[in-house]
């Protein structure tokens, strides 16, 4: 069946979703996120299309930019396959690291933009992990800040000084559980009980052992009571062989 038509902004502002393949895991260390921020700003200049916000999460990414060009597509393309080049010569694998399409949502109004703006900064408050201030991978603390290629002027327009910007980030609201996963703060323990068990830094090194010694490390991993999607998402290995093994 052929794909559907993205569907542009006539706004120009777009909520995208870049998701790792089988919902592995595409950020192993600070180093990681540190370099695909990098491209973020790289990539932005190159194809004109301004990031207004930014947060990394250990298998997905959220960002909302702006285009006028439609050039977004490009700029994804240039993201995905610098970010996997890099990605897999450093952990020594193969294959595709993104999922095959990015998600796009069209933005038309100012209530939905403020509304995806709070959501995607308030992904690691909803993971567990802290919150959306304390978070190191996002852009929350590049609102106003002129040396930063984070371009938040319209946020800055409809939300006014920081310490209302900071309100509103932390405000209830009642849409936020629509996206984000929900087992996320369960898998920084079952990555460190993957790399204390195997002895490895990064579950995709199993994508390169043979037949037997993959499928042995694949059963310690349910043996300690990792659930399959876990393994799924920390390897990168599909259900189904994981499953078999």
């Amino acid at each position: 069946m052929p794909r559907s038509p993205r569907k542009f902004s006539e706004s120009g502002y777009m909520h995208l979703i870049a998701r790792g393949i089988g919902k592995q895991v595409i950020f192993e260390e600070d180093a990681d996120y540190s370099y695909y921020i990098h491209l973020l700003k790289r990539f932005g200049k190159e194809t004109k299309v301004a990031v207004c916000a930014y947060c990394l999460m250990e298998n997905h990414v959220h960002l909302l930019v702006y285009d006028r060009e439609n050039h977004i597509s490009l700029f994804m393309k240039k993201l995905g396959v610098s970010y996997s080049f890099y990605f897999n010569r450093k952990y020594d694998r193969v294959g595709h690291l993104f999922q095959d399409r990015f998600t796009s949502v069209a933005i038309e109004s100012e209530d939905q933009m403020l509304t995806v703006f709070r959501y995607i900064l308030n992904n690691p408050r909803k993971a567990g992990i802290c919150e959306a201030a304390d978070y190191q991978w996002s852009s929350y603390k590049c609102f106003g800040n002129p040396m930063s290629f984070v371009d938040t002027t319209i946020l800055q327009e409809l939300l006014g000084s920081f310490d209302e910007y900071a309100s509103f980030i932390i405000a209830k609201y009642e849409d936020e559980d629509q996206i984000l996963s929900k087992n996320d703060q369960q898998m920084a323990r079952a990555k460190t009980i993957l790399q204390d068990i195997l002895q490895i830094e990064s579950g995709t090194v199993l994508q390169s052992y043979d037949k037997k010694d993959r499928n042995e490390a694949l059963k310690k991993l349910k043996e300690q009571g990792l659930t399959l999607r876990q393994i799924e998402r920390l390897t990168g290995i599909s259900k189904s062989v994981i499953q078999r093994a």
